[in-house]
């Protein structure tokens, strides 16, 4: 009887060891924060070598992978298990993107780096479908180390169901090779991570050439995040996102998607190269963004609460100035994969890489600051008197003069700076977006007609809506308006002429049809001003004899020279190569120097000021308001009345 007994007590005492030994584990854990570093980048924008950073009125040289790759290194010294992300837009800015599709440069770079994972923007699918399919199987042959790629809302059904389906086959293709999928799992140290990819309403809006169809992103990701939930252990969910964030925050994309989807821990912000100095927090969703061109890295520890989810502590964005040496290695592989742009791109326009067009003694516009204030720039200036010069001087097949070139903030993606040498790469960088349907780098000029009565309408545009979405604002040449910021929005300017460059001005004809150049995708997106506007506004594309270009037969307007499309950045260099020499080299001319009146901003508030020359959609909103106006008094005087008969009657 006593041998059971103490057998039972052994027993009785093994399990109350086991369960405390049980409870001191769980409370070490409870109490041992799990954490995982995390560097993150977007929008670098085919920035792969160092480039000019103009802030608080001082220049410096910035970026680089090189420099990314000594950072990045630093980081892994501290912590083996650094987790590396991309926001997609990796793509489209510099002279290595016309090796995009044979070289992959960006990408394999990317995959140099370290980089865990990246998702797609929408400058990815400027070389179209084909190109973007050539670029994803160059860069799965060279054999290299590349990121993992997630995009989780391609709506495959409508898009093989679509207009462009042939098209849409060949990136699903292209997108099962290469592997790109809804999420992938990720193990750092002892913690298990979910990375999904979304692309944006607004990408979308910005990628014209795209022929995939999307799903609602927060719809998408919030499908993906459960399939997670349900399938794997994931300790954390995070979302490379190339929708971005505004100041508005009902328009906010990134924000939008951190409230319809809790669950995300992090989001990586792409697209609206957003510097956050400091994380958006939704609930226990942490939104990041560190700027565009790689100028900045950013960085950040994930560290998990009690309750399971993770907070973002050692925020930084780290400048990529000189005090980060540039990695040998990382600069050779940068060299080999930039050796054949002059070969297989530069060659074809009589020009190379390095060569000098012009040197610039004048003090242009950061690349940041273009558009974000309404106002002549005379970098803009330059940029569009270059279309008119190299069109007006070239036989393009058109014997009237083009009197008018649109460039809008959005397309310049570079400055020149003061003091230095403008070489063909700089030229390049100002313009260098897209592709033209010849499959050769650049966004070719198109040549269309409009009559006087819809230049008017474009004024109103960069007008009114430029101060609400700064990449619609325009820079023109061959035309000048003044406008006051005062009036009613679509009702701004107040008078607008032609003018030449020595300021002659011409009064415009509203019927008359002007000849007007600009990129091909400026060009598609004043063809989209009537939809954008409901009808409320209207710029109709016509060709010499004034019949109506149908948007989908504008690439037939395409401006050709010596048999070969006209590319808007060609325009740039060939007029910077024109200046007169002094003391045996171009120079840009002091016209630059200073604004030429070709946007005159009249802040005048007064009464006759701000009902001075009201236009056709002025009348009909006062006539709109007048009738709301008169409706609601007339509702008010019959609602008294009422009320007093019943008065009576009681």
């Amino acid at each position: 009887m006593k041998k059971k007994i103490s057998g039972i007590f052994c027993i009785f005492m093994a399990a109350v060891l086991a369960a405390g030994f049980m409870s001191l584990c769980a409370a070490a854990q409870e109490g041992e924060h799990r954490e995982v570093s995390v560097a993150f980048t977007h929008d670098l924008h085919s920035h792969l070598e160092q480039f000019y950073l103009q802030e608080d009125g001082t220049e410096k040289q910035v970026g680089g992978f090189a420099r990314i790759m000594t950072f990045l290194e630093e980081k892994r010294s501290k912590d083996e298990n650094l987790l590396v992300l991309d926001g997609g837009d990796f793509s489209m800015g510099t002279l290595y993107q016309t090796v995009f599709e044979s070289q992959a440069a960006e990408l394999r770079m990317l995959g140099f780096l370290g980089t865990d994972v990246s998702t797609l923007g929408n400058h990815e699918f400027d070389y179209r479908s084909a190109g973007l399919a050539s670029m994803l199987e160059a860069a799965k042959k060279s054999g290299d180390r590349l990121p993992e790629m997630v995009v989780c809302n391609v709506d495959w059904k409508a898009t093989l169901e679509g207009e462009q389906k042939k098209d849409g086959a060949l990136l699903q293709r292209a997108f099962e090779q290469f592997g790109i999928r809804d999420y992938v799992m990720l193990q750092k140290g002892d913690v298990r991570i979910a990375v999904t990819g979304v692309f944006g309403k607004d990408s979308l809006a910005c990628a014209p050439t795209c022929a995939l169809t999307f799903r609602e992103p927060a719809e998408a990701v919030k499908d993906t995040v459960e399939k997670i939930r349900e399938n794997e252990d994931a300790d954390m969910i995070v979302c490379v996102s190339h929708s971005g964030t505004w100041e508005d925050e009902r328009e906010s994309e990134d924000e939008l998607l951190a409230k319809a989807v809790p669950e995300l821990d992090l989001i990586i912000s792409g697209h609206t190269h957003s510097i956050l100095e400091e994380p958006i927090i939704h609930g226990s969703t942490s939104i990041v963004s560190t700027g565009e061109y790689g100028a900045r890295v950013g960085s950040l520890k994930m560290v998990q609460q009690a309750d399971g989810r993770w907070e973002v502590q050692d925020y930084e964005l780290t400048l990529m100035d000189d005090s980060y040496t540039e990695d040998e290695s990382a600069q050779k592989k940068i060299e080999q994969l930039g050796q054949n742009i002059d070969r297989e791109y530069l060659e074809q326009f009589g020009y190379t890489k390095d060569q000098v067009l012009s040197y610039n003694p004048w003090q242009f516009t950061a690349v940041n600051g273009l558009g974000s204030v309404l106002q002549e720039e005379t970098l803009g200036n330059l940029l569009a008197d270059s279309y008119l010069y190299t069109v007006n001087g070239s036989d393009t097949g058109d014997e009237n003069p083009a009197a008018v070139a649109i460039v809008p903030s959005g397309c310049i993606r570079d400055t020149f700076h003061k003091d230095t040498d403008v070489t063909v790469s700089d030229a390049f960088q100002t313009l260098s977006l897209g592709i033209g349907p010849d499959g050769v780098p650049g966004y070719p000029l198109v040549s269309i007609y409009l009559t006087g009565e819809e230049l008017k309408i474009i004024a109103e545009v960069d007008a009114s809506i430029s101060p609400i979405m700064t990449t619609a604002q325009l820079y023109t040449s061959g035309v000048s308006y003044t406008l006051n910021p005062n009036r009613l929005i679509l009702n701004k300017v107040t008078d607008v002429s032609l003018q030449d460059m020595d300021g002659e001005r011409e009064e415009l004809q509203d019927e008359k049809l002007y000849r007007v150049v600009a990129d091909l995708y400026s060009g598609q997106m004043l063809g989209a001003v009537s939809a954008k506007s409901y009808g409320i506004l209207s710029i109709t594309p016509k060709d010499a004899q004034g019949n109506e270009i149908p948007m989908d037969r504008l690439e037939d307007y395409i401006v050709h020279r010596n048999g070969q499309e006209l590319k808007a950045w060609v325009c740039v260099a060939d007029y910077l190569d024109s200046f007169e020499k002094t003391n045996g080299r171009s120079e840009i001319p002091e016209y630059y120097s200073k604004t030429q009146g070709r946007k005159i901003i009249d802040n005048d508030s007064s009464l006759g000021a701000l009902i001075k020359n009201p236009n056709k959609i002025a009348v009909v909103i006062i006539f709109i308001a007048a009738g709301i106006v008169l409706f609601l008094a007339a509702m008010i005087v019959v609602t008294v009345k009422l009320v007093r008969h019943r008065g009576r009657k009681q």
